[in-house]
């Protein structure tokens, strides 16, 4: 056994050899951008790559063969792909593609390229393959030993996949399988290199992916929640939904056929993932509290805003989320909150039916106590109401990171009155017949800034859905609240300050 080990061993000390010498270090490419003109760049030349580190580079072509005619449409720099390694030349290997791509790795390797498909001999078709460049006493050594290393080599690839697969995120539920990754095929003929799976939730996951130059996010939807990808896409199409504060929309694309049919929903990626992710690693300072509680209530006020013709679009619609909750806030990385996930969005246009207005839908923690108890009054106030009210659930969670006061573990809301996993039951009988909410603790009280949070996120979850606050309100109200302690109110637990005054804040209004 020891000897079989060494034996091994002394192979993969020769695999490491030639590999060494077969891989070419990839620094820069060619490049060239048929759409140069649209997107803005050069139209040729040279690209310099760069990658994260322990990953390797090459360069890739894309072209289109119209009846012998060939266009070329793209080149430039590949990130880390195992299809393309070992490859000294830029040769496309399928049948019939639409786009013909092709990778390789050296500098410049991608200058020429062709196509060379895997054809099998039929009449008289030939079967071509690319001429094997290990050195012959390589393969001797490879099949003299290949079950033994390739046992070795399996359980490493394990590792390196787990360690590079493995969802970084908290939410993700690791004990569902993330499935194979779905192809890359192009956006509007670029490249879109799937990465790593970042969140799962109820309509499918959402990968990080690469598109040329930036990364973005990619939520992949079965087909049998086909109405709610196309519900989140026409809520993005609407005109006037291009603001700071939401998400930015980039594509929507349908792959595959039939049962293995996947609906693509891409999206701006942004790094720090949802608001429940930062607050379940960080906890936030009084100024990062205000800084993202004032956009995340920007962002809603202009989701229910009803906004005429603007610079040459339609009119914008009042729209109502319906599912508002922190794990469908964004964040940047300057703290700055993106509202997203509009597969529950519903619209409201004068003279148009708002479409699928059923009740009971959201995510149960954060239902109004007029959703539990299915008493809704189906008029387009009483929807933005109940975004109010999970609003005020989702600033009781901020307020629980901060800094000012003793900061404990993140909970979710009602996590500590009723546990993780609660049943519409436990809420009905404690959000609606007990009517409690989430505890607000005296020492948060004693702040002034937090007494006036707390008093507004009071107002936004009141019992009567007429009695809470609009999200203009409250974005109104907390960028007073930060203004008038930004120059007096400290991080540290205690500090004695001049409470603001009930006069001092905006008054209630109707949330419409």
């Amino acid at each position: 056994m020891s000897f079989s080990w060494l034996t091994c061993s002394l192979l993969l000390g020769t695999l490491c050899a030639g590999y060494s010498l077969g891989e070419a270090e990839t620094r820069e490419c060619v490049y060239y951008n048929d759409n140069w003109r649209t997107e803005r760049t050069n139209q040729s030349g040279f690209e310099r790559c760069e990658g994260e580190k322990d990953k390797r580079l090459h360069c890739y072509s894309s072209w289109l063969n119209s009846s012998g005619t060939i266009k070329l449409v793209k080149k430039g720099c590949w990130l880390d792909d195992f299809n393309c390694y070992d490859r000294q030349e830029c040769v496309s290997m399928e049948e019939n593609p639409q786009v013909f791509f092709c990778c390789c790795e050296g500098n410049y390797c991608n200058e020429r390229f062709t196509h060379l498909p895997d054809l099998i001999g039929i009449g008289n078709r030939v079967k071509i393959r690319p001429p094997p460049r290990v050195p012959s006493l390589l393969n001797v050594l490879v099949y003299s030993l290949l079950p033994l290393c390739v046992l070795s080599l399996a359980l490493v690839l394990a590792l390196w996949m787990y360690r590079h697969r493995k969802p970084p995120y908290g939410h993700v539920d690791l004990s569902e399988d993330p499935g194979l990754t779905p192809p890359s095929p192009s956006v509007g003929l670029k490249p879109l290199q799937l990465l790593e799976i970042k969140a799962r939730g109820r309509f499918g996951c959402v990968w990080k992916a690469q598109l040329m130059s930036e990364y973005v996010a990619v939520k992949v939807f079965p087909v049998q929640d086909k109405q709610s990808w196309i519900n989140e896409r026409d809520i993005f199409l609407t005109p006037g939904m291009r603001h700071e504060n939401l998400l930015r929309y980039i594509a929507a694309e349908k792959h595959g056929s039939n049962l293995e049919t996947e609906l693509w929903l891409i999206t701006e990626f942004h790094e720090r993932g949802s608001l429940t992710d930062h607050l379940k690693g960080n906890t936030v300072s009084w100024g990062d509290l205000c800084h993202i509680a004032e956009t995340m209530s920007r962002g809603l006020a202009y989701l229910h805003e009803d906004i005429p013709s603007y610079k040459g679009e339609g009119p914008k619609p009042t729209i109502a989320h319906r599912d508002f909750k922190s794990k469908n806030v964004m964040v940047r990385d300057d703290l700055s909150a993106i509202i997203g996930d509009f597969g529950l969005a519903v619209r409201f246009e004068p003279g148009k039916p708002p479409g699928d207005t059923h009740g009971q839908v959201g995510t149960r923690r954060y239902m109004a106590p007029e959703v539990l108890e299915g008493a809704i009054n189906f008029q387009r106030d009483s929807f933005l109401r109940i975004d109010m009210y999970a609003m005020g659930l989702v600033l009781w969670e901020l307020v629980s990171r901060c800094t000012v006061t003793d900061v404990g573990e993140y909970m979710l809301p009602f996590e500590e009155e009723i546990g993780q996993h609660p049943t519409l039951e436990d809420l009905q009988d404690v959000v609606v017949h007990k009517k409690m909410r989430p505890a607000i603790k005296d020492c948060w009280l004693k702040h002034p800034g937090l007494n006036q949070m707390c008093e507004t996120i009071e107002e936004c979850w009141d019992h009567d859905a007429e009695a809470r606050l609009s999200a203009g309100c409250v974005e109104e109200r907390i960028g007073q609240i930060s203004r008038t302690t930004s120059s007096t109110t400290s991080d540290s637990p205690v500090s004695i300050v001049t409470s603001l005054t009930n006069e001092d804040l905006p008054p209630k209004e109707s949330s419409t």
